[in-house]
This record gives C-alpha cells, sequence and structure tokens, in this order.
C-alpha cells in the first residue's frame, strides 16, 4: 500500500465525508473513492459503509485503522526529522527564564546557537508567581523551571543546571553570621508566603511546609510576586526564605545575605514546553541540552575565575 493511499484511508476514517478529505488533501472526491476501492481489493473486504447519506468505518476498517495509524505517524516523524537535519532548523525560540538564571547554562545556549546558525534565540523574563503562564498564553515556547512539574499539557525536557539552596535573611539577622543553617531553622522564622498562579506541589519543592523532623513551616509572612519583591522583603527583615544558590551569584542586594542550607537536597531546573506546541526548535534546543548535560553552580563559579 502507497503512503499517499494510507494518508487517503486515515484522513477519511477522520472525515468520514469524500468531499471533506478531497477538500483536505487538495485531490478530487474520484481520486478519494478509486484508492478506498483499490485498497478494499488488496485486503478483501469493505473498509467503509457508505450510504447517500453517511459514511462509516466496517469493523474490518476500524481494525485497519488502528493498526496503521502508529506506523504511519513514526514514519513521518522520521522523515520530519530528516528533513530538519539537511536542511537545518530555522525561526525563533523564545526563552522564558527566572531572573538570570540564564547564565547557568551557557554552554547549552552556545551549543544550541552553533547547530542551529539559521535560528535565533530570545530570552524572556518569567516569574516564579506565575510559571506556567507564558507557555499557555504562547508568550514563550519554553521555559526553565525547578521540578517538578507535573502539569498534564506540559513535556519535562532536560535538566539544564542543578544547584542547591541558600537562606535569604536581613544582614543583621541572627542567622545572617552562620556558616550554614538547616532546614528545621525554617520553623522559627517569618517566611514569605508567595501569591501568584501555581500548584501547591510546585512552591512545596523549593518551600517546604514540613521541617526534615516533621515540624510545620506555616506561610505566614509576605506575599510577594517576584524575586526583586522577596529580596526587597529580605532586606527589610520582613522575613527569611529559602532561595535557589544561584541567587548568591547574581542577585547581590544590599542588606541581604545568603547562608547556605546545608541538609536542603539539591534543585534541579528542567526545560518545559506545551506538549501540543513541540517544534523542531524545540526538539533543538532540548538537543542541545541533552548533549551538554546539567551545569552546577560550581561549573559557573569555575568559569568566571578563569575568566
Amino acid at each position: 500500500m502507497e503512503l499517499r493511499d494510507i494518508e487517503i484511508f486515515l484522513t477519511l476514517s477522520e472525515e468520514l465525508h469524500f468531499g471533506r478529505t478531497a477538500e483536505r488533501l487538495h485531490l478530487t472526491p474520484a481520486r478519494v473513492s478509486q484508492s478506498i476501492k483499490k485498497q478494499e481489493r488488496r485486503v478483501g473486504g469493505l473498509l467503509f459503509e457508505r450510504t447517500s447519506r453517511h459514511v462509516t468505518l466496517t469493523p474490518l476498517g476500524a481494525q485497519l485503522r488502528d493498526d496503521l495509524r502508529a506506523g504511519y505517524d513514526a514514519i513521518r516523524t522520521g522523515l520530519a526529522r530528516a528533513t530538519e537535519t539537511a536542511s537545518g532548523v530555522v525561526g525563533t525560540l523564545r526563552l522564558g527564564v527566572m531572573g538570570n538564571d540564564s547564565s547557568l547554562f551557557l554552554r547549552v545556549l552556545g551549543r544550541f546557537r552553533r547547530g542551529n546558525p539559521g535560528c535565533d534565540l530570545e530570552i524572556r523574563e518569567i516569574h516564579f508567581s506565575d510559571p506556567f503562564g507564558p507557555l499557555r498564553s504562547e508568550q514563550a515556547d519554553v521555559v526553565v523551571l525547578w521540578r517538578p512539574v507535573r502539569e498534564p499539557d506540559l513535556t519535562v525536557g532536560p535538566t539544564v543546571f542543578t544547584v542547591g539552596r541558600v537562606l535569604a535573611v536581613a544582614a543583621g539577622h541572627e542567622l545572617a553570621g552562620r556558616a550554614s543553617v538547616s532546614l528545621e531553622d525554617l520553623a522559627d522564622h517569618v517566611r514569605i508566603d508567595p501569591a501568584g498562579r501555581f500548584p501547591d506541589y510546585w512552591l512545596e519543592a523549593l518551600l517546604p511546609a514540613h521541617t526534615p523532623s516533621g515540624r510545620p513551616v506555616p506561610r505566614r509572612g509576605p506575599r510577594p510576586r517576584t524575586v526583586h519583591e522577596i529580596l526587597t522583603l529580605v532586606a527589610a527583615g520582613e522575613c527569611v526564605t529559602p532561595i535557589g544558590a544561584q541567587a548568591s551569584l547574581y542577585a547581590a542586594h544590599p542588606g541581604v545575605c545568603f547562608v547556605p542550607i546545608h541538609d536542603a537536597p539539591p534543585t534541579e531546573w528542567a526545560l518545559v514546553w506545551r506538549t501540543s506546541a513541540q517544534t523542531p526548535l524545540i526538539r533543538a534546543f532540548a538537543g542541545a541540552a541533552a548533549d551538554v548535560g546539567p551545569s552546577t553552580l560550581e561549573d559557573v563559579t569555575a568559569t568566571v575565575s578563569r575568566g
């Protein structure tokens, strides 16, 4: 069976109308009918029941549709990828990151640009208060967020960097002079209660509701929406907050100290995109990230020190 005939059969099985199928495939209804008759002769049975008003799949047709669909989709995907490889990926990829987080995966950006010279890359700032909004409103193609992301409409791709956590405290705070603090300390201090549109599980990964020993860490403090607001509140002594350790590298703020949290597990930041909107550009960027692998804060610091 020719690939074009398979396409005609599968399209008719969706449309159940010869005219609409012909229009969709830029064919004549007679060409569609001819193809279906040829396929029915080949398999030895009717694939569609036709009346003057309705077209329906026969059980044999439904079986053939189910058997052909996966293989046809795989062939189309393979051809598309081969075409991309041969011609190169083009277009503009809009990448959403929080603050200066892109500085932690410059190797990924470099690999992507070298491998796809026909592409442009736009970095757009996003905020923790609306992590998925830029994707769902189509203002960004890919964003970089901490794991886990368990949204049914989103795909989580490769991890691009992994960092620990620090506690942001005012310079005069009792914890500011320590070499490190524990997650247990969170239960004893006013913590932020971030405002925004995000699921509880996602915030919990960075701002746990309980310490490792089970003590509650109530969200009882101010309700910031951006990192700048958080640091301003911390500097004013109104709260403390765990934050990704990358803040100690690029988010210096007057009156704020960053104290390592020695018992906080590493936080992974990964590429995330809308599953239904995956494009060759997104696949190319995810491929670059997978090739390079995740960076750490130590990697970035070493690169900076080497100049």
